[in-house]
């Protein structure tokens, strides 16, 4: 069913690995790195190092079953599509629908973040800007004008066409890796011991202190956003030049060189100040490099940040894009959403409906309990993975497979456990939120996805022609 769209309805082939990885360390290295090194200071202690060594860990084994799964089926949409085959439509919706709300609202958690950056950068010169257009109502302002623009600008560079944006983001890429590198040069050199004491203050468990989850996996279950962004790979298999060589080297290759940076980064802030210091504050690596006495660097950390945590936001856009692309391909959502633009060869009505969500929802809501929304998105759709891995490899032993994951049963079942344990390590209000969104999504799905769907009308057709 997902092997003919028709003309108009196929993605050009434009992407080698250089890109893929390129693709999956931009999509991983961004705000969670630099915001969220404090939030998960301040759950776990100095243990958020190994908060990240778990986080990594849990998405190495979603990557790996992401992997053979986007080998096997190399069509647009990622645990969607794979979902779609081994386990229904209905499941695949669900699938779908938490992937929407995962996309969107990272790319609306970044967008806020850049804002933040932005702005404390331009106050940091002496020029000061109207509150007003700041900030969201929540914060006493009207509107959060930056975050909006930035989505925007973001939407504007997709709709001109993917291989362009792909190539910029390798250069995106390139600024934040190297403002990474400066951070660990200046602070790792100032490492005392000290700070490491008590290293696991909150223990190992999530648990409720003080009305808040606690503890190194309440830390893990956050600063797992600072991961995703490796399924953004996955979502561009069928633009890939040798999807079997290039997916695995770009999925598996990511993360390493994503894990490394992070517990360096990590061992590096949580070495140099106070964890209780760094979970109080926006910009936690900024602060450890204003501590040790170092404003330049604490300046070009934060310009590499307002430079390079755009490519974030265009990676997220474009693997949100996707799934929706494929989503009205099947009919669950109206199809002529997912015309292809006969230019670019990119489907430019759903990026536009896409960017201009992500800018609503920017400019107007306030983003620190968003985060843990849309990790609750992924969490759900790397367990489907973990399934799909383990249900295909019963059922189409056979079938053609570019990537074989090595020992499938403990990978899926690994990242099933895994993501599980995370999920139900979030805060409640989170978990009660997802639901809520998730129960609105299957009133939709019954209401209009289900009677519009085009495999059922296949179906449908064919039992009809068989009478």
């Amino acid at each position: 069913m997902h092997g003919s769209h028709g003309a108009g309805h196929s993605l050009a082939k434009t992407l080698s690995w250089p890109h893929l990885i390129a693709l999956g360390v931009g999509a991983i290295v961004g705000t969670g790195i630099y915001t969220l090194t404090g939030v998960g200071a301040e759950r776990a202690g100095p243990a958020v190092i190994i908060a990240f060594g778990i986080a990594g860990a849990v998405c190495a084994c979603a990557a790996l079953a992401y992997a053979e799964m986007a080998t096997m089926i190399p069509a647009a949409g990622s645990a969607y599509t794979f979902s779609y085959t081994a386990m229904g439509e209905t499941i695949a919706w669900v699938v779908g629908w938490s992937l929407v709300l995962e996309y969107s609202l990272a790319c609306s958690t970044v967008a806020v973040g850049w804002s933040g950056y932005l702005v404390g950068w331009i106050e940091s010169a002496g020029i000061h800007l109207p509150h007003a257009l700041l900030a969201g109502p929540h914060a006493g302002g009207v509107i959060n004008l930056p975050a909006v623009i930035v989505a925007l600008g973001v939407m504007g560079m997709l709709i001109a066409g993917t291989r362009e944006s792909a190539t910029l983001n390798i250069i995106l890429v390139i600024i934040k890796l190297v403002a990474l590198t400066v951070f660990v040069a200046i602070a790792l050199p100032a490492f005392n011991s000290g700070n490491m004491e008590p290293f696991a203050p909150y223990g190992f468990v999530s648990t409720e202190i003080m009305g808040e989850k606690r503890g190194v996996m309440a830390a893990a279950a956050i600063v797992f956003f600072a991961f995703y962004g490796f399924d953004a790979v996955a979502t561009s298999a069928e633009e890939a030049k040798d999807p079997g060589r290039d997916l695995t080297i770009g999925i598996v290759g990511s993360m390493l060189v994503c894990t490394l940076i992070y517990m360096l980064v990590a061992v590096a802030a949580v070495g140099a100040v106070s964890y209780l210091e760094l979970g109080n504050s926006p910009e936690p690596l900024a602060l450890v490099l204003r501590s040790l006495n170092q404003p330049f660097a604490a300046h070009l950390v934060a310009l590499a940040a307002v430079i390079a945590l755009p490519s974030v936001i265009l990676v997220m856009m474009y693997g949100q894009s996707r799934i929706f692309f494929v989503m009205a391909r099947d009919g669950l959502l109206p199809r002529g959403l997912a015309r292809i633009s006969p230019r670019t060869g990119a489907p430019t009505l759903i990026t536009a409906v896409t960017g201009l969500s992500v800018a609503l929802v920017a400019g107007f809501f306030r983003l620190d309990e968003i985060a843990e929304l849309a990790n609750a998105g992924t969490l759900i759709a790397f367990v489907s993975v973990g399934a799909c891995l383990m249900i295909m490899r019963r059922r189409a032993p056979d079938m053609k497979r570019l990537f074989r994951c090595p020992a499938p049963y403990l990978v899926g079942s690994g990242a099933i456990l895994g993501c599980l344990y995370l999920f139900f390590s979030l805060p409640n209000d989170t978990i009660t939120r997802f639901l809520m969104w998730n129960a609105a999504g299957l009133v939709l799905y019954f209401l209009y996805g289900r009677r519009h769907s085009l495999a059922r009308q296949v179906t449908a057709a064919e039992s009809a022609a068989a009478e």
